[in-house]
């Protein structure tokens, strides 16, 4: 908030030629979910009201943003702000990942601007309890540290570079080599955006929503490995798997859960 990211992101698609893709992800995760956009923003900007937070379907939201994140990048031509987008695509050696960044003080004014206030104090409140929400979500869901320099190919510091200038850096970051797609991987962003589609239509499905396995693909299909409750579970696992889109042969190599032995002891 207040890092000018949005601004420099919407220049950089311009300039490109490319989709831009953040806010659309609210309204296909709340339209997944059932609930009202709103709630998904206020969950995510660490407003969501005690209540809100204890009953959230944290690991829905988790699944449905990723299929949406990765299903954008697996078409291209998108600029990608949010969403984890940073570690979901980390292992895509054509993808550069950005950080944008300004100090505390800056963003506050540009804040106190946005809201047409001077209360300073209300303004650093709102822009760390957002910086807040994303350090737990992005520990919470990938297990690092929010804004930690390795994640990134480039950072870029607001308070000393205009937006012009960090689109200019960006643009010619994205010419060099290093980013220049590859038959390897551009199939390994088809592959973790398949996986994603079938991830995602588990949980949608009342039969597999808990279910928690492994995906992998395949040249033919997709592999499911992991365990599951029983007979019925594991067919209702291929068979929701075998319906999503691009999926081929469904190679199910779950287990089912056998009932452990129960031992009595005593002790004299």
């Amino acid at each position: 908030m207040g890092s000018l990211a949005q601004d420099i992101a919407e220049q950089l698609a311009k300039e490109l030629q490319l989709s831009t893709l953040q806010h659309e992800v609210t309204e296909r995760v709340a339209s997944k979910m059932h609930v009202s956009k709103s709630l998904i923003s206020r969950l995510r900007a660490g407003r969501a009201g005690p209540i809100e937070r204890l009953t959230a379907d944290r690991a829905s939201i988790e699944v449905y943003s990723a299929e949406e994140v990765l299903e954008a990048a697996a078409r291209g031509h998108v600029v990608l702000r949010g969403w984890g987008a940073t570690c979901l695509l980390r292992p895509v050696a054509h993808v550069p990942c950005v950080r944008i960044l300004r100090p505390l003080a800056k963003r506050v004014q540009w804040l106190m601007a946005e809201l047409d206030t001077d209360d300073a104090e209300l303004a650093e409140a709102e822009i760390r309890r957002s910086d807040n929400a994303n350090a737990s979500r992005m520990q919470e869901q990938f297990g690092v540290n929010w804004g930690e320099p390795v994640l990134f190919d480039l950072v870029l510091n607001t308070d000393r570079l205009s937006v012009d200038t960090c689109v200019g850096q960006i643009k010619a970051l994205v010419a060099r080599p290093e980013f220049v797609p590859t038959a390897s991987s551009r199939a390994m962003l088809q592959a973790m955006a398949l996986q994603a589609r079938v991830r995602s239509a588990l949980r949608a499905n009342n039969a597999t929503h808990d279910v928690d396995i492994t995906i992998d693909t395949t040249a033919l299909g997709v592999r499911l490995r992991g365990i599951v409750l029983n007979a019925v579970e594991r067919s209702a696992v291929e068979q929701v798997a075998a319906a999503v889109s691009g999926v081929g042969d469904v190679d199910n190599q779950l287990r089912l859960m056998t009932n452990s032995r129960q031992f009595s002891a005593s002790k004299t």
